[in-house]
Parts: C-alpha cells; sequence; structure tokens
C-alpha cells in the first residue's frame, strides 16, 4: 500500500493495536485499568469461551471514570507494565 491510503496513525509508525474495553480502575494519576473481553475458542473443546484481560492505559487528562466504555491504542512502553495510551471515551 502506499502512504497516502494508510490512515494518519499508520504512516510512519506501523501498525499498532486497538482495543475497545471497559475501564475497571481509575484511582491511579494519569493510569486507568482497562477490562477487555474477548471470546476464543476453548482448545479441546471448541466451545466459545470469554477471556477477559487487563490493560494498563494512560489518561493523561484523566477523563476516564470507572464503568466506562473506551477505545486504548498500543503505545511504547511508558512504564514496567504500561504501554497502551487512552484515545477515546465512547460511553459514560
Amino acid at each position: 500500500m502506499t502512504e497516502d491510503k494508510l490512515a494518519p496513525e499508520q504512516t510512519s509508525r506501523g501498525l499498532r493495536k486497538e482495543r475497545v474495553g471497559i475501564v475497571s480502575s481509575d484511582s491511579m494519576e494519569k493510569t486507568i485499568v482497562v477490562s477487555v473481553v474477548t471470546r476464543v475458542p476453548h482448545e479441546k473443546f471448541r466451545k466459545i469461551v470469554k477471556k477477559t484481560t487487563k490493560l494498563y492505559a494512560h489518561d493523561e487528562k484523566s477523563e476516564a471514570k470507572k464503568g466506562d466504555k473506551v477505545r486504548v491504542i498500543e503505545t511504547k512502553p511508558m512504564s514496567k507494565n504500561k504501554c497502551w495510551r487512552l484515545i477515546e471515551v465512547l460511553s459514560h
């Protein structure tokens, strides 16, 4: 693909993952914990099961509150656990 067909965030930084989840904690300064639920088939039985992942995301303005639905994007590591950044709050 040429550069003009790529999204603005993908032109110089490559592909970055985006996830949508629910804020489970906002008690830290400038950091939120986002729970992302994915549906995957069980290895042996092939039944669809839910898998929950905790992501630590950077929230510069502290705009996300507990229970909000948010979109986060992958970024360079900011600390030991934090390597995601808040893009937008989808619903309160």
